[in-house]
């Protein structure tokens, strides 16, 4: 690594550890619960071996991750069991199985997410011009918090960047974006337990010989054994980890079933898994039996002392009326909070009423089709494969073949890193028996109809095209189409209510949607992850 490049990082490192001292003390200030922070990738702030977010772990007496919450799953009712005083029939109730997972403890934060920023600007430098719209592709829509008919001079900058909001849920991401995040940070995750452990080298950061764009950690290629990172441990030592009967590194290259990964990789929550981690309805159950759902109203208020009446969560109580009058708020918050600020609930998960609304992975449609699966339900499963090159290997992304998706307000979003794997669509059930032309008995008899048809007779979406205008913007053109829907294959379900939404959306119930490629000022997200372990019942036994 030259001495420039190295200069640079230093200095770097310097700003960072000032503007993460300010946010910690800013946090500090508030009196939070956020004050004993630990990130998701097992780093602590400051550390000079890392890449500058970086630091030891404390072992703690539980399974999951840093930052993730251990929930069992069980059987609810999901959707909703009141009035449905908007008439949108999307979330009749049915009855559903959850299999027991992770889900984070709060939304991802600001501070999380310059972590990942922060990441992607060291390692893949957006002065160079074959790595610019990586760094630029996973900041936040600067225009979220922009009003036509409101004086406002805050923007998402301002939001991101500001100490004063570091423990504050990240808003302004898409879809897109978030998915981006998980992938990174199952990387990051693996990358740190390895280091641990020693299998990779503690200086891999601070070390000159590395070649930053070209040698980062992949989890899925760690997996296979197809990695460009060296082990810090000798063949004989990993292969005994591995339980590889010979000490012939050429034989542990070879078998590529012979890894698994150290962290589970990191994903969005599914519609039925969020709905479930956010009613929390085992902390209400009487032996095999809930005794219901609370009554939303009553449960989000302070019942006793000076701070009597106000609410116990971030939305808005009326019109014009998101905090309450000056010197005695209602929720005390104009617009977001401290994702820490009020009580969890009875899973330990903090945030899921109010604050922001959180994408899902799910692929939205009106109807939960519980006919077909009422077990995990999950729309949206896209099955992909790695292209081989024909001579055994993997194809991957370099610094030319880059691939992006654009995001509705014109920048450009990676597919995938350099040196990751390029993947092609084996299978996508996103539109599975739901009543498209794909789905539909007419493929048996009319020739006609194409079976891989995304918009049909009953989703016929909006296209999406762009063009570039004259200051060389890439701007979303409006479809003048004739069209019956916004649901698409990819409009994604959003759940909860957020700090611009009446408490009607508060219910854990509701659902909306949106293009997986818009961002706004209401909706952050939350990481989740599989459990490995038996999906037996925690209960105890009697006698």
């Amino acid at each position: 690594m030259n001495k420039g490049r190295i200069f640079s990082l230093v200095l770097a490192a310097a700003s960072l550890t000032t503007f993460v001292s300010c946010a910690s003390s800013s946090n500090k200030k508030k009196g939070g619960g956020t004050k004993n922070f630990t990130s998701r990738t097992g780093w602590k702030p400051n550390d000079s071996k890392g890449w500058f977010f970086a630091g030891k772990t404390k072992k703690e007496n539980i399974k999951g991750w840093p930052g993730m919450v251990y929930v069992e799953g069980g059987s609810f009712t999901m959707g909703i069991t009141k009035d449905n005083v908007l008439h949108d029939w999307n979330n009749s109730p049915v009855r559903m199985q959850v299999k027991s997972f992770f889900i984070g403890e709060t939304e991802v934060t600001n501070y999380e997410y310059r972590e990942y920023l922060t990441w992607l600007k060291v390692v893949f430098p957006p002065e160079e011009t074959m790595y610019k719209d990586i760094y630029e592709g996973a900041l936040p829509d600067e225009s979220v918090f922009n009003n036509k008919l409101s004086r406002d001079d805050f923007s998402s900058e301002n939001y991101m960047f500001s100490p004063e909001f570091s423990f504050y849920p990240v808003v302004g991401i898409s879809w897109l974006q978030a998915v981006n995040y998980c992938d990174w940070l199952t990387d990051r995750a693996n990358e740190r337990s390895l280091i641990e452990k020693g299998i990779l080298s503690k200086d891999f950061y601070s070390n000159e010989e590395y070649n930053y764009g070209q040698k980062t950690f992949n989890a899925e290629q760690y997996k296979l054994s197809d990695t460009n990172v060296n082990e810090a441990i000798d063949s004989n030592k990993l292969a005994r980890q591995y339980q590889i009967k010979s000490t012939n590194q050429r034989i542990l290259n070879a078998n590529r079933a012979t890894r698994s990964l150290e962290v589970q990789p990191f994903r969005l929550p599914t519609e039925a898994e969020w709905e479930y981690a956010a009613l929390a309805l085992a902390g209400n159950r009487e032996f095999n039996e809930y005794k219901g759902k609370k009554v939303l109203q009553n449960e989000f208020r302070v019942e006793k002392g000076k701070m009597k009446g106000q609410y116990l969560d971030n939305f808005k109580q009326g019109r014009g009326d998101y905090s309450g009058i000056g010197g005695f708020g209602n929720d005390g918050s104009a617009i977001t909070n401290d994702v820490k600020k009020f009580p969890s609930n009875d899973f330990g998960i903090y945030g899921m009423f109010g604050n922001v609304a959180e994408w899902t992975s799910d692929v939205y449609r009106p109807i939960i089709d519980e006919d077909a699966n009422d077990f995990n339900y999950f729309r949206g499963n896209v099955f992909k494969t790695t292209i081989d090159n024909g001579d055994g290997s993997l194809k991957k992304y370099d610094d030319t073949n880059l691939e992006f998706d654009t995001l509705n307000n014109g920048k450009l979003v990676y597919r995938g890193l350099p040196g990751s794997y390029q993947k092609e669509i084996a299978k996508d059930y996103s539109n599975y028996s739901d009543g498209d032309p794909g789905s539909s008995l007419r493929l048996r008899f009319d020739e006609d109809v194409d079976p891989n048809s995304t918009t049909g007779e009953m989703y016929n979406a909006p296209v999406r095209k762009f063009h570039v205008d004259e200051k060389g913007r890439v701007v979303l053109e409006k479809d003048a189409g004739k069209r019956t829907t916004d649901v698409s294959d990819e409009t994604r379900v959003v759940k909860g209510g957020s700090w611009r939404d009446p408490i009607y959306w508060v219910d854990p119930g509701q659902r909306r949607y949106l293009h997986q490629a818009d961002a706004t000022a209401w909706i952050g997200f939350r990481v989740a992850q599989e459990y490995k372990g038996s999906f037996e019942s925690k209960r105890k036994r009697r006698g």
